[in-house]
C-alpha cells in the first residue's frame, strides 16, 4: 500500500531582492571599477564571495585572486 498526500492552495513566497550583502556587492563593484579604470591584471586578496559564477566572471575580465600579498608581484 502507497501513501500519498497532497497540498492544495501552497504559494511559494521568494523574497525581494534576491542578491548579495550589501558589502558584497561593493566589493564586487570596486573591483569592476578597479577594471575599468586601470585595466587587467587587478590583484585581489582573496575571493570576494562565495560564488563560482561571479568569481570566474571577474577572473576571465582580469582580476587575479591571491591567498597572500606576497603573490604579488
Amino acid at each position: 500500500m502507497t501513501q500519498s498526500s497532497t497540498v492544495a492552495d501552497a504559494e511559494i513566497v521568494l523574497a525581494q531582492p534576491r542578491g548579495f550583502c550589501a558589502g558584497v556587492d561593493r566589493a564586487i563593484t570596486i573591483v569592476e571599477k578597479a577594471l575599468e579604470k586601470f585595466g587587467p591584471p587587478i590583484y585581489v586578496r582573496h575571493e570576494i564571495v562565495h560564488n563560482a559564477y561571479v568569481v570566474n566572471d571577474l577572473r576571465a575580465r582580469g582580476a587575479v585572486f591571491v591567498d597572500e600579498l606576497s603573490e604579488v608581484p
